[in-house]
């Protein structure tokens, strides 16, 4: 049975990116501490409870799976915006795009007698049409023990140039085991799937994902997390939700305001009471230099 690498919580981004690369999956050992998961389960916890059950065999017909977590849980709120998570999403996606968002943030519960799920790969949320680049950068956090038997996250190591219609042997399958407070880090090209929990008692994990800025999220955060609560949040989780500009010219709306009442072209930011006159237009010099750097073949792609 293979083997993650489990490497400490003051590992850098580079030394995960290195493992990331090689394995397409790897474990931070305790980044949150006792305390903190016991504040993230006051606030989620009630949430949780009032999920249904997936309603087919690959969410889980015994696995809950809650959502909305950057609007309902102050606490996710450092995890989904922890500085080397970020650091190393941003070195990991960036030399395909010139701002990363966030894509999902969803507590997965497996309960007893959950079968284990089909083994997929996340990027699979876009069909296969992207081809030549890695749009995806995942983690799952272990709110609880993770183990064999109460469901901890398959995972194929090595897996990142199978074919996706390749179907893994048992052999071939090992298993994300990690203490409360650890984080599975993997790529959106690997092979993995929730175990099967044969346990007496539930595996609670936080999926918190990050994606190109130029690409549709699987969690509508704008939804999930409207302006009315986002304009709460710190500059720096408003811009990784979303509400910035992906690119020069990208995700900039008008408001449907009367005629003369408003500006015609304005960023995201608008939405939440941010505007000067520099603002009401596409984006930035910074944003124009970096899509025309792209342009003459200046930026990395590696």
């Amino acid at each position: 049975m293979p083997k993650l690498e489990t490497l400490p919580a003051t590992a850098s981004p580079d030394e995960i990116l290195a493992v990331l690369k090689r394995d397409g999956a790897l474990i931070l050992k305790d980044v949150l501490t006792k305390d903190q998961i016991a504040q993230v389960l006051t606030e989620t916890m009630p949430y949780i409870d009032a999920t249904e059950p997936g309603r087919d065999d690959f969410t889980g017909r015994k696995t809950t799976r809650t959502g909305a977590l950057v609007a309902r849980s102050a606490a996710c709120h450092d995890m989904v915006a922890n500085k080397t998570i970020v650091a190393a999403a941003e070195s990991f996606l960036k030399p395909f795009c010139e701002r990363i968002q966030l894509h999902l943030t969803q507590v997965i519960r497996i309960r007893p007698g959950q079968p284990k799920q089909q083994i997929h790969r996340d990027r699979w949320a876009w069909g296969t049409y992207l081809k030549n680049l890695e749009p995806q950068f995942n983690t799952i956090w272990a709110i609880t023990d993770f183990t064999k038997e109460n469901g901890a996250t398959q995972v194929c190591p090595g897996s990142l140039d199978w074919a996706d219609d390749y179907q893994p042997t048992d052999d071939q399958i090992g298993y994300a085991e990690m203490s409360a407070g650890s984080v599975l880090v993997y790529s959106g090209g690997v092979f993995h799937g929730g175990g099967a929990n044969v346990s007496n008692g539930d595996r609670i994990g936080i999926n918190i994902t990050y994606t190109l800025g130029w690409l549709r999220q699987e969690e509508n955060q704008y939804l999930s997390c409207p302006p009315e609560i986002a304009k709460t949040l710190s500059p720096e989780l408003q811009a990784l939700i979303g509400y910035s500009l992906g690119s020069y010219a990208l995700g900039y709306y008008t408001p449907p305001l009367a005629a003369g009442e408003g500006p015609e072209v304005v960023p995201p930011e608008f939405a939440l009471g941010k505007l000067d006159a520099e603002a009401a237009q596409f984006g930035n010099a910074e944003l124009l230099a970096e899509v025309q750097a792209s342009i003459r073949g200046e930026k990395q792609t590696a």
